[in-house]
């Protein structure tokens, strides 16, 4: 049994979380072209190493952030995205402002 420990709730069998995907740095949705967002949204690294990983631990809905070896499997570290996000954007701000 694999086991990932979440940082709200503990350790727990890996069938309690949903992966959602590579965390890199978002670009401005005010002065970013649709090209930059398309390659955002749509477009992944697939990095043979550790990377960063959105996790979701299901029957708590709790978001957080993984560092992930992608060849070995291995489940470096979890954390809460309170470590690198200080601010959250409003889109409703960019959704009034594209009309």
């Amino acid at each position: 049994m694999k086991i990932m420990t979440c940082p709200l709730n503990g350790p727990r069998n890996i069938s309690e979380f949903t992966y959602g995907g590579e965390f890199k740095p978002m670009p401005d949705p005010l002065t970013c072209s649709d090209a930059e967002w398309a390659d955002y949204v749509f477009n992944t690294d697939n990095l043979a190493g550790v990377v960063r990983e959105w996790w979701m631990h299901t029957p708590s809905s709790y978001w957080f952030l993984a560092e992930r070896h992608t060849v070995s499997d291995e489940i470096l570290r979890t954390f809460d995205p309170k470590e690198l996000f200080t601010t959250r954007v409003d889109f409703s701000a960019a959704k009034e402002i594209a009309g």
